[in-house]
């Protein structure tokens, strides 16, 4: 597994005075933020009554202006935060490091953008375990980066078109676009068994649950009258045989591409385990004595890969088709299964 290893980090604390007020400038970081978040973020410690106690009486203004909680910053203005018992944390003073885990991975940058193809086994933030993960990585070797945000996510064990916005007027359009689907992503995956339909359209209700130990798993609903776990999410993907694979040892298997029209948690994962064809390697909703054969044939991942994402440019509104190779580990299994 490529974990990412911890560093420790040396913070910088500013105190804001408590007889001074503090004079902000906004960069790249804040820009297009609401000014209520922004002092959410910036006063640590400060309750959200006392930010909009403070906005509403007038005490904070933008380059000598009133505003309001919805105004939105732009770069170079100058933010007055009265004075409060309160920090502002600082991004810490970091050193680049000599190596780049994913400079050979990028697939496309400019100023709003970068995209890199995510290896499979590293998690796109740290949390749940992880200490260290793709977005804290990149800001570690990037240390004069102003902005650098993830615009999505992808499962930890799921290799791929990964987008990260450079300016936050880039992540808002991202957003904007992914939640009016205007975007068209396509995966690669292998199940087990032999898919039979050329072209198939799957809508599901999915629900989202938390096992005891903590960890988040998602179900079908089936009878919406033993409904135990609340809010269903619909889901819905376009499924496409590549091809069918017959081994002599391992069985039957089907390469898939899939074409999401909704981005749900887990969803090609959990629907393909539903209608019985769980993609080969899935350790959370695939077949566990299929997975340790396949292990042991050599197949050491789940076998899912962001192939294509086509969006437009968030800034220019140029086409972008942003492509990630199948990886090498997965064509040699593919390979193995042709043999």
């Amino acid at each position: 597994m490529n974990n990412l290893t911890a560093q420790d980090q040396v913070i910088k604390v500013t105190k804001i005075s408590e007889t001074a007020a503090a004079f902000l400038t906004i960069d790249e970081a804040s820009e297009g933020q609401r000014v209520d978040n922004f002092l959410t973020k910036t006063l640590k410690g400060v309750p959200k009554s006392h930010v909009y106690r403070i906005l509403r009486s007038g005490e904070v203004r933008v380059n000598k202006k009133r505003i309001d909680a919805d105004f939105r910053l732009s770069i170079g203005d100058v933010v007055r935060i009265p004075p409060t018992k309160s920090t502002i944390v600082e991004k810490p003073d970091q050193v680049a490091p000599k190596t780049s885990q994913f400079e050979g991975a990028i697939l496309f940058e400019d100023d709003a953008m970068l995209v890199i193809d995510k290896p499979a086994g590293f998690a796109v933030h740290g949390g749940s375990g992880v200490s260290r993960g793709v977005i804290e990585q990149l800001r570690l070797e990037r240390p004069k980066a102003k902005f650098l945000e993830l615009v999505h996510r992808l499962d930890r064990e799921t290799s791929g078109v990964l987008m990260l916005a450079k300016k936050r007027s880039a992540l808002v359009a991202l957003h904007e676009a992914i939640r009016n689907n205007q975007t068209d992503k396509r995966y690669i995956m292998l199940v087990h068994g032999e898919w039979l339909e050329q072209k198939k359209r799957v809508v599901l209700d999915l629900q989202k649950y938390v096992l005891p130990n903590g960890e988040r798993r998602v179900n079908v609903v089936i009878d919406a009258s033993k409904d135990k776990y609340g809010e269903r999410q619909n889901s819905e993907t376009l499924f496409r045989l590549i091809k069918n694979y017959r081994h002599p040892i391992l069985g039957d298997f089907s390469m898939l591409e899939a074409q999401l029209v909704t981005g749900r948690t887990h969803q090609l994962r959990v629907q393909l385990s539903h209608l019985g064809f769980a993609i080969a390697g899935d350790d959370k909703y695939g077949d566990f004595a299929v997975n340790k054969t396949l292990l042991k044939h050599g197949l050491k991942r789940m076998f899912l890969h962001s192939s294509e994402t086509k969006i437009r440019h968030p800034l220019t509104g140029d086409k972008l088709v942003l492509k990630a190779p199948l990886p090498a580990e997965l064509n040699k299994f593919v390979a193995k299964l042709e043999s």
